[in-house]
């Protein structure tokens, strides 16, 4: 027990800090795990068990069918159908930016349900004269609701049904808690719809586009003159007037030498200089050639002399996710960008003077504005190591496949929830049938995977085998279980939510259900109350991250389009995690009994 409880100790610190990746995280605990076998009864067998583990395959399969529908265009089609519909009526807006995101969110995983809904919600306020502010943490919020309607909402979900097939003897049925499920969004789209637009302030101006709002903002950046800058031989006190980019010249560096914004020396080719200036300044300087992006050291600029010349480039902006292989790392150290060809212009992070472009370390919410080859930008769209902070213009949507897409969806939902297969079988034949029918191509197949979430899974559901087979899951559940001695058992059950509300604020929300599930259930056996009601007290708390703009990903998704602060998820969050801190245990204890 004690090494178990060491090791989900070393778990829970790097979860926490974040210095590993949460996937890397999985694997240490995973090998250690295993090289202690002796003392956690973890046999290389059990180890391996996650990789093959149903819910880890069933994840993989519906994030494939979840990629096969969005290059569809399916759910972007709807938004812009419905954005003729809701006028300029606030009211309307809301409800239909949270009744797409949390109807959609219970088939297809809520991630990028919001990715392909915040340029919809976006265009939505700005159409209707409504603060963007006032639109995406409600969709970020209802997408999480959403998820909770069915086994395959989110991977939370497979992650708890497996554990539940591991402890119980049972897994759970694509809609057996629905109806709780029904209950929990609806009352959490009520709040959204008539609560929350009065607690979020509007930080973005109505009628003010996604672009727009950075455009306003300031970039610090850090550019060199070119041999054939018009500015050359110009004052250095004198360039922001010439080159009319409406910032700020901080400084002005000649190989060693550090010169003063308001020296009256030329400007002489190789001039670095830091200013700050907008989307806009920034845009005006570079197509201009008065100032150029300074390429990374240790390679050629990504966009050369002759290459500007027969190529098409564009300037886009990026959002450093949470779990972007960027963080940590800077200009000089990070391959990120080379892979892409992108070459860095500027940084911007909220309200805090930064050092030097080149020597700052990326974190997580940094906005970027990167200079790359038209043609790259899809694959940037497309990764998962930077969110891109506007709609990149698709030309690939088949929207004749649709019906198809739909069609496959349905059947393996029905499939499952009927009992004519498994729910990993029938996900399987689902993703061969999106192939088989064109909707999906070959080379497409694992685009679509988190691979983070996958490596997650099959790293911590040896956790729980550990906990169980060394009696730490009993421990854990019989001191949580002496709560009942002074709280009725929906209090217990009550208890076993807020915990994990507070958890899956701190670390990821599947951590949370590995760490929370086996001692749920062995609290539940302990006091002879029904375990199933523990297990989905835990999981629905595990997808009720509302509190922080890093507590779930979608949330990080929104962060920046509402120009929020950190504080906003906090004021709009902590009201709502409290209603359904007593709803949604009561309507389990309802529904299943206790």
């Amino acid at each position: 027990m004690l090494v178990v409880l060491g090791i989900i100790l070393v778990a829970f610190i790097l979860f926490v800090t974040e210095l590993y990746p949460v996937d890397v995280t999985a694997l240490i605990v995973l090998v250690l795990l295993m090289v202690l076998g002796p003392w956690t009864n973890v046999s290389p067998t059990d180890g391996l068990s996650g990789f093959s583990n149903e819910a880890t395959i069933t994840v993989l399969a519906m994030l494939i069918l979840s990629e096969s529908v969005r290059r569809t265009g399916a759910v972007q089609l709807l938004g812009h159908r419905v954005t003729a519909l809701v006028g300029d009526s606030q009211f309307k807006q809301i409800l239909a930016t949270v009744g797409i995101a949390g109807s959609v969110s219970g088939f297809i995983n809520d991630t990028p349900v919001v990715a392909l809904l915040v340029p919809f919600a976006s265009d939505l306020a700005h159409r209707g004269n409504t603060s963007p502010s006032k639109l995406m943490i409600p969709l970020s919020y209802a997408a999480m609701l959403g998820g909770t309607l069915t086994l395959i909402g989110t991977s939370t979900n497979l992650l708890a049904s497996g554990l539940a097939q591991q402890l119980l003897g049972r897994s759970l049925g694509v809609f057996q808690f629905t109806p709780v499920g029904v209950v929990v969004l609806i009352t959490g789209l009520l709040y959204l719809v008539f609560v929350a637009p009065r607690l979020l302030p509007e930080r973005v101006r109505p009628r003010e586009t996604l672009l727009e709002e950075y455009e306003v903002e300031e970039y610090l950046a850090e550019l060199v003159a070119p041999e054939a800058s018009p500015l050359v031989g110009t004052p250095i006190s004198d360039i922001p007037v010439e080159a009319g980019f409406g910032g700020e010249v901080k400084e002005v560096i000649r190989e060693d030498t550090v010169l003063s914004p308001f020296s009256e020396e030329p400007v002489e080719p190789n001039d670095r200089f830091l200013i700050t200036a907008s989307r806009a300044g920034l845009t005006s300087l570079i197509e201009d050639e008065a100032l150029n992006p300074l390429p990374t050291v240790g390679r050629e600029p990504a966009v050369t002399e002759e290459a500007r010349k027969d190529s098409e480039t564009v300037l886009i902006e990026v959002v450093v996710p949470t779990d972007s292989a960027l963080i940590g790392d800077t200009i000089e150290t990070s391959r990120i960008l080379e892979r892409y060809d992108a070459t860095l212009v500027a940084l911007q992070r909220g309200d805090l003077r930064l050092p030097r472009v080149r020597e700052a370390e990326f974190t997580v919410g940094d906005l970027l504005l990167l200079q790359l080859p038209a043609d790259e930008l899809e694959r940037v769209a497309e990764t998962r190591d930077l969110i891109v902070a506007r709609e990149i213009p698709r030309e690939d949507y088949r929207y004749d496949k649709i019906p198809v897409a739909i069609a496959i969806l349905a059947a393996v939902v029905g499939s499952a929830a009927l009992g004519f297969l498994e729910i990993q079988v029938a996900a399987l034949a689902g993703v061969v049938a999106m192939v088989l029918s064109g909707t999906l191509s070959p080379t497409e197949l694992y685009e679509g995977v988190d691979w983070t979430v996958i490596f997650l899974l099959a790293g911590v559901i040896p956790l729980g085998i550990a906990m169980e087979n060394t009696g730490t899951a009993a421990l854990l559940g019989a001191l949580v279980a002496t709560t009942a001695q002074y709280l009725p058992t929906v209090g217990v059950l009550a208890v076993f939510y807020a915990s994990t509300v507070i958890l899956t604020n701190i670390i990821s929300n599947n951590a949370t259900v590995a760490l929370m599930v086996p001692v749920a259930i062995n609290a539940a056996r302990e006091i002879g109350t029904n375990p199933l009601a523990f297990l989905l007290a835990v999981m629905f708390a595990a997808s009720a991250a509302f509190m922080s703009p890093v507590g779930y990903q979608t949330n990080l998704f929104v962060y920046r389009p509402g120009g929020y602060r950190f504080t906003d998820f906090a004021r709009v969050g902590a009201l709502l995690q409290l209603i359904l801190a007593i709803v949604t245990p009561l309507t389990i204890a309802v529904y299943f009994g206790l």
